[in-house]
């Protein structure tokens, strides 16, 4: 019986009719590389995923829920599991621009699953004929996953069962033969069995996880003592008020635009030590400030952005194919920073800091600990949370950054040009920047509500804007010099941002 752990479970006791807990990837095709010139046609897709079903239990189980959540929930197998329930297809309504195909994909994220079947459901967009930067023909394939099913890492694996690394049909990744038998519902007996261990040695676990938090307490507690006065107010986090910490409603808002992972990997030159993900900090920073701005809304303090951090093994052997191991941290991305390389500079002293800091090692220990509460003080504790809008005082927004494959990928010989995410929103916490990377390629993707940013389309430009501040930077002394990439301009917001 394989039951989900208390950080999937928190997913799903956190999710109410606003705040939907799932998350959307969005991969754009041109079936120009087909072998042979040929259609790709539903039926095609159909079938590709039908035979791919059985490599990947994720897409066949549904959800055990106890009664009054005696325990945490388990997967099972869904006995009535239909295919063609979860794949359905449509066409983007005129003029099928990229506002047009954004708002469409904003709508289709709004949407619910059908929790009593497996979490997860897949939405074949054609008609995306009135975008010029795409191939002729290119269609979409949108996929909405639960969040209780897995994290970035382990729905990458999810999504690349599906993937080819070739117009042939070669399976990205090795296809494991699954067991012949899939497990069964268990007993009532199993369960109730389980639950009454589970929570009878939850105190006990609990308290192990206590003792072995106890050393990273006291350095923290020691920590505290010696870097209190000029020091300790340097580095205080305070979250300032913003349009963006406010109840969410259930109409979400989305954009995108993309750049060459080439131009965000040749600005760290202009800091040494810095990350991709400081200069994705710094170029979401210089747009939220531009946007603030523009509305005369720009606080004197810094934001602070949450960013969720893999807490998977390095090598990737965690033990666990499937589900969410996941910490965070949060810092100052100092949109109150006017010039761009100050600004990158800061953010990267303040994520070596916070990766290191008393509230590195606070995550850690929550993340360990919340892992032996029971599930009924964490339903409990999910709703006070909801309830006491404390959501608002950590952070004004997330941004995450998920790196990607870095080589062309396929499915029935079309080829994957663009990948696109949405992600979670929740009360108090109304914008989330999702990053994700592929094929030399990373995506600046926007999500929101329409009473938040009902211009996103102005919020886009601002990226653009603080993109292209970072990569008219001069050249470092001494490094290597870089290309400007040729015919890149600014986009009208109503066209395919490139």
């Amino acid at each position: 019986m394989q039951q989900l752990s208390a950080q999937d479970a928190q997913f799903l006791y956190l999710e109410t009719a606003h705040n939907l807990t799932h998350v959307t990837a969005v991969a754009i095709y041109d079936p120009g590389t087909v072998p042979g010139g040929r259609t790709v046609r539903f039926k095609d897709i159909l079938a590709h995923v039908e035979a791919r079903l059985r490599y990947n239990p994720l897409f066949t189980r549904r959800l055990l829920r106890l009664p009054l959540e005696l325990d945490y929930p388990y997967w099972v197998e869904d006995e009535y599991f239909d295919l063609e329930y979860h794949v359905t297809h449509g066409r983007l309504p005129a003029p099928g621009d990229w506002r047009q195909f954004c708002i469409h994909l904003a709508r289709y994220h709004s949407r619910p699953l059908d929790m009593n079947r497996p979490p997860w459901e897949m939405y074949v967009v054609e008609g995306l004929d009135h975008i010029p930067e795409l191939p002729a023909g290119s269609y979409a394939i949108a996929t909405k996953v639960h969040h209780a099913a897995g994290d970035g890492t382990s729905l990458t694996r999810f999504f690349a069962s599906l993937a080819d690394t070739d117009p042939a049909g070669t399976p990205a990744v090795p296809l494991d033969e699954p067991p012949e038998v899939p497990p069964g519902v268990p007993s009532l007996f199993a369960i109730a069995r389980r639950a009454v261990g589970n929570n009878l040695r939850s105190p006990l676990r609990l308290a192990s996880g206590v003792l072995r938090a106890a050393p990273g307490l006291l350095r923290s507690a020691e920590e505290s003592v010696l870097r209190r006065g000029a020091a300790a107010d340097r580095d205080r986090v305070a979250v300032p008020p913003t349009r963006f910490n406010v109840p969410v409603s259930p109409h979400k808002a989305f954009g995108a635009c993309f750049a060459p992972l080439k131009e965000l990997r040749a600005v760290r030159e202009q800091v040494p030590g810095a990350t991709v993900n400081d200069v994705v900090l710094a170029v979401c920073a210089g747009a939220l400030r531009r946007y603030l701005q523009h509305h005369g809304e720009l606080p004197r303090e810094s934001l602070v952005a949450w960013v969720p951090v893999n807490a998977r093994a390095r090598d990737g052997d965690d033990g666990a194919g499937s589900g969410n191991n996941i910490t965070a941290m949060t810092t100052r991305i100092f949109t109150d920073e006017k010039d761009p390389v100050k600004r990158l500079r800061r953010i990267h002293r303040a994520t070596v800091r916070s990766k290191a800091a008393r509230a590195g090692v606070s995550a850690r220990v929550m993340t360990d600990l919340t892992r032996h509460v029971p599930a009924a003080t964490q339903v409990l504790a999910s709703r006070l949370v909801l309830h006491s809008g404390v959501t608002a005082r950590f952070c004004n927004l997330f941004i995450s950054n998920v790196p990607g494959p870095q080589v062309p990928l396929y499915m029935n010989g079309a080829r994957v040009v663009h990948n696109l995410g949405l992600a979670p929103l929740a009360d108090g916490m109304g914008l989330f920047i999702a990053t994700p990377s592929y094929n030399g390629e990373i995506g600046f993707n926007v999500i929101s509500t329409r009473e938040i940013l009902p211009d996103i389309d102005v919020f886009m430009r601002c990226i653009e804007d603080s993109l292209a501040e970072y990569r008219d930077l001069p050249a470092v002394p001494g490094g290597r010099r870089r290309k400007a990439a040729p015919g890149r301009k600014k986009k009208d917001p109503g066209t395919f941002p490139g």
